[in-house]
């Protein structure tokens, strides 16, 4: 299988992320953000494994008009799975999830995660009411990720599978106070 470089595969889609509000997942998801589309309009999170799409569902919902996209890992994905079935009942249009899985629990030892043995989150997404959902293995499917996940119509996910990350960790502050002003004076005009 084709390791595609998770770093480059999101570059390539935020390169037509316009004023979407992005909400990465911890740890490497929140590196690969900063390094590739530093943007006060990145909505960074720190230890809220599994709380990312519930998040970025609370930002679709108040913020209709806007365009949404969680950016996140497949253990970080796991644990917060039934997340997907709210994300499906609320019928948000305006939300995208990208997984980037490298089918291991890479922050803490690059332990082999679930995603790597049976379980498949596109179709476990589809089973939650996802009505669109993508998996890319390669580096032709690569082109099709912007529109699909900023362009149509959601509730969607697609899941990439990546290698491990390689490249330097490039960190945003981790001031949850600070981001958090700087998210909504972005977002609204006022902290």
């Amino acid at each position: 299988m084709e390791q595609l470089n998770r770093r480059k595969v999101l570059a390539e889609v935020l390169a037509h992320r316009g004023d979407a509000l992005v909400v990465p997942g911890l740890g490497t998801s929140n590196y690969d953000l900063f390094a590739v589309s530093p943007s006060d309009l990145n909505a960074y999170m720190w230890n809220a494994m599994g709380l990312t799409v519930p998040t970025a569902l609370g930002l679709a919902i108040a913020q209709p008009q806007r365009r949404v996209l969680v950016v996140t890992g497949d253990g970080e994905m796991m644990m917060g799975i039934g997340s997907l079935a709210v994300v499906a009942a609320q019928d948000v249009r305006n939300l995208s999830i990208l997984v980037l899985d490298n089918e291991m629990f890479e922050e803490t030892g690059r332990q082999p995660g679930l995603s790597g043995v049976r379980a498949d989150i596109a179709r476990m997404a589809e089973g939650a009411g996802i009505p669109r959902t993508m998996s890319v293995r390669n580096s032709n499917e690569v082109a099709r990720l912007a529109s699909f996940l900023l362009e149509e119509e959601g509730p969607a996910l697609a899941v990439v599978k990546v290698g491990p990350a390689t490249d330097k960790p490039v960190y945003p502050t981790m001031d949850g106070p600070g981001i958090a002003a700087t998210f909504r004076t972005a977002l609204l005009g006022h902290p």
